[in-house]
């Protein structure tokens, strides 16, 4: 009997802890544990929920190595996964939408914003006379990038002014310090753009606000509908191959979205790199208050989320109007569930 104990507790000492166990199935569960994942403009509160998960180690503890490349804008961030040089986005919603009558099949499956967080204000310099969307008529416009969700902002605002995106010049300047510079110099008259940018041109006197995305209620009474905003959506064929490996990137992001909405504004700073901060510590605690309510607190899609969208896109493109669009195809929230479910506190 004793020499049975003692082979089985010399068995047990050559077995890993269960933890190690967890672990080793955990990393070997995931079909792709190394990918890419593009973004535009990384270091704006619009994607706050992604440097969360990245610096926080979110990404790390499901297994996964994950690349991040930074472009200017979203447009070119969705180039980068339609070309292949990226296997997921962390982008503007809207993009599943209007790719879909193109042949491209992308689908969201976890939330980073409630709100598109977008706000439109023009330059006091250039345009002090301001009094209707009318005046915008024949001006130059500020975008993050071309065709990204600032410029459809742009497009929509004044489509509802009974304007054409032809009626003004549209100038990509970036999300950060190419942005602001833009507008102090006089380059443009307006400018579509999110958080840090805005606080900081807005508290300096230098941004009037015509539109603002970032309260929900506005945002709801701008497109007329929940508007989801920031997400991570990739092709449906990378989800389809590797489920588990989407299922890692919602429980990163879960977990992220849960944790910005319980910490306070310290806690941020000391999260994000200091090249976020636009070199202004204030701006920036200023700019997430103003931005917090319009970030997802669960990762979870509105139902209702993609009509919004495709009446938003539809009001500005008579292609996309009379287009045959699968809203059903364009968002999944399986993956969130499962997220909630495994992470109930974040």
């Amino acid at each position: 009997m004793r020499r049975r104990h003692l082979l089985q507790a010399g068995t047990a000492a050559l077995l890993p802890c269960p933890a190690l166990l967890c672990t080793q199935a955990h990393a070997q569960a995931v079909e792709k544990p190394k990918l890419t994942l593009a973004v535009g403009g990384k270091n704006l509160l619009y994607y706050l929920p992604l440097t969360i998960a990245e610096q926080r180690g979110y990404f790390k503890a499901e297994g996964l190595e994950v690349s991040i490349a930074d472009f200017a804008g979203g447009a070119r961030a969705l180039q980068a996964v339609v070309g292949g040089s990226a296997d997921v986005v962390s982008g503007a919603f809207e993009h599943t939408v209007n790719m879909q009558p193109k042949g491209q099949r992308l689908r969201a499956f976890v939330l980073q914003g409630r709100a598109p967080q977008i706000v439109l204000g023009i330059n006091p310099k250039t345009m002090a006379g301001y009094k209707t969307p009318a005046d915008l008529k024949g001006k130059k416009i500020g975008v993050t990038a071309p065709g990204s969700s600032t410029n459809v902002m742009v497009n929509f605002f004044l489509a509802k002014a009974g304007l054409k995106p032809s009626d003004v010049s549209i100038i990509g300047v970036g999300a950060a310090q190419g942005a602001v510079a833009a507008m102090r110099a006089g380059q443009i008259d307006a400018l579509s753009n999110l958080d840090p940018v805005i606080t900081l041109l807005a508290r300096a006197g230098e941004l009037k606000i015509i539109s603002d995305t970032r309260i929900v209620s506005e945002s709801e009474k701008v497109f007329g509908g929940p508007m989801p905003a920031g997400c991570l959506y990739a092709p449906q064929a990378f989800i389809d191959k590797h489920p588990l490996t989407t299922q890692a990137l919602a429980n990163a992001m879960v977990r992220a979205d849960k944790w910005i909405q319980s910490a306070g504004p310290s806690d941020i700073i000391a999260a994000v790199p200091e090249g976020y901060l636009l070199g202004d510590r204030a701006v920036y605690i200023d700019a997430f208050l103003a931005a917090k309510g319009a970030l997802s607190p669960d990762g979870s899609i509105p139902e209702k989320g993609g009509e919004t969208a495709w009446r938003a896109l539809a009001s500005i493109d008579p292609e996309m109007a009379k287009a045959q669009v699968d809203l059903g195809a364009v968002y999944t929230n399986d993956f969130v569930k499962k997220a909630n479910a495994r992470y109930p506190k974040g």
